[in-house]
């Protein structure tokens, strides 16, 4: 097979090769560092490269034991999952100047290890996290494949564009407010969030930002998200969360019929939310025809709880306190204390805020999350089964959409990003599992995703559903033209 052809394939696919010896690990390691090489430059996408240890390690798989990625080329995200020895920098340019390197190795990056993925190198991230775009002082501007004026998203922004150019078919993601699933929309890729504690933080976190993330993956096909879910997935010692344990493997969902399910839509954006694009409203709503002619039952129906003012602002506290409690940690590990000039605006802005917060506030908003979570199960227990809304208000922005300007507050900002995005973080916060598809597009061929939400634990029932639907609105075909 030649280069193009081996980076259309998806990450089961590829697995599936090297299982029936038509192809080694070393040659899909090779091709994937190849168009690394070729796109990086354009892209900047991928950084911390360790292509030689990666080289080792797919020769070493020869001999490994079967599964569905063994032997995949893949890549690691530059936040909290980490490779003892191996560099970080949380998209921040003291770490990056410092040269931090891991203490030890996280579950999940363990996991990711044993299930036969060769991580080649890391991807870009925004500075802690903290915002929808990955442009930063320490790594500069990673560029969405389908338009390089546009922002490809984060916090797993670099994670998305990897996937969507064909550099790797799989990706490390993480999600705390939308990190899988937004970067999922702008760059056409599947990205599902699990259940609140299906994944580990550990050993180094127990939580982050009062349970709000969970660990996950970037790709292109339903059944390469549920052999990533079943790779990360399960409790581990010390954890503060466990989601119920799937009845089977999650990949043996795939395929299965979902039954006749009662789905509710939202096309529109939360009362409190300035309004949504036109092409976000259109994309739901080809969504319910699709399931209506899929056998469902759709109709206009949704948590009345999403229409709450509230939640921006109980959000804010909890980031803002996750905030100011890394900038300790960040001290701790500099051995110095931290200002301004070493943030964006935006990040200092948190900070900030979250010394500032008294105990009550922050405790007020974790109350909120629970008066929230509570409300929104009310719908799912009235007798829904799937919401289905835009994964975000907009097509993907343009760069720069997101840096301070002048001198406006930076808290206007945080307004620029709530008017973005109000719809994934709900479920962080409800700690219900939810998947974004790349459903539609604009006249200008933006991709624009739609999500799909269950109920606590049902990860099972979305990936049935998920699968359904890519049968019947297939997209595999959709790429970036990049060459």
């Amino acid at each position: 097979m030649n280069l193009e052809e081996i980076t259309r394939l998806d990450a089961t696919s590829q697995g599936e090769l090297v299982a029936a010896g038509e192809l080694t690990s070393s040659e899909l390691v090779d091709a994937a560092i190849a168009r690394i090489e070729r796109l990086n430059p354009r892209l900047n996408c991928v950084i911390f490269p360790r292509y030689e240890r990666a080289r080792a390690e797919a020769r070493a798989w020869r001999e490994g034991p079967p599964g569905p990625l063994r032997g995949v080329p893949f890549l690691m995200k530059d936040l909290l999952q980490t490779t003892a020895g191996e560099p970080f920098s949380w998209g921040w340019k003291p770490f990056r100047d410092a040269g931090m390197r891991a203490s030890s190795t996280s579950y999940v990056a363990a996991k990711f290890a044993a299930a036969g993925l060769i991580t080649l190198a890391q991807t870009t991230v925004p500075e802690w996290g903290a915002i929808l775009s990955t442009e930063t002082r320490a790594w500069g501007q990673t560029r969405n494949p389908w338009d390089p004026t546009r922002v490809a998203g984060g916090s797993s922004g670099g994670a998305a564009v990897a996937v969507a150019s064909g550099m790797v078919p799989i990706a490390h993601a993480n999600d705390a407010g939308g990190s899988i699933r937004i970067p999922a929309s702008f760059c056409g890729l599947v990205g599902l969030k699990g259940s609140r504690g299906r994944t580990s933080l550990g050993p180094a976190h127990a939580d982050l930002w009062h349970g709000l993330c969970e660990e996950g993956v970037l790709v292109r096909t339903v059944r390469d998200a549920a052999a990533a879910l079943d790779a990360a997935a399960g409790y581990m010692p010390g954890d503060p969360w466990m989601a119920p344990p799937p009845a089977r493997p999650f990949r043996e969902e795939v395929g299965k019929p979902p039954g006749r399910l009662r789905i509710g839509f939202l096309d529109r954006a939360p009362r409190h939310h300035p309004g949504l694009h036109s092409e976000c409203s259109r994309a739901v709503q080809r969504a319910a025809r699709l399931l209506e002619s899929l056998g469902h039952c759709v109709e206009a129906s949704f948590p009345a709880a999403l229409d709450d003012a509230r939640i921006d602002s109980a959000f804010g506290k909890i980031v803002a306190g996750g905030a100011a409690s890394q900038a300790e940690a960040a001290e701790r590990m500099l051995g110095r204390a931290v200002g301004a000039g070493d943030f964006d605006a935006w990040t200092w802005f948190l900070v900030e805020r979250g010394r500032r917060m008294k105990a009550v506030d922050y405790l007020g908003a974790c109350e909120w999350f629970n008066d929230f979570s509570r409300a929104a199960a009310a719908w799912w227990s009235g007798g829904f089964d799937v919401l289905v809304t835009s994964t975000v208000a907009r097509p993907a922005p343009e760069l720069g959409i997101f840096a301070a300007r002048g001198e406006e507050h930076p808290s206007e900002i945080g307004v620029r990003l709530n008017q973005v995005s109000p719809f994934t973080a709900p479920w962080n916060i409800a700690g219900q599992p939810a998947i974004s598809l790349p459903l539609h597009a604009t006249a200008e061929g933006l991709p624009v995703g739609v999500q799909f939400v269950a109920s606590y634990g049902r990860e099972d029932l979305l990936l049935r559903l998920a699968t359904e639907i890519e049968q019947a609105a297939p997209w595999s075909d959709r790429r970036p033209t990049l060459d």
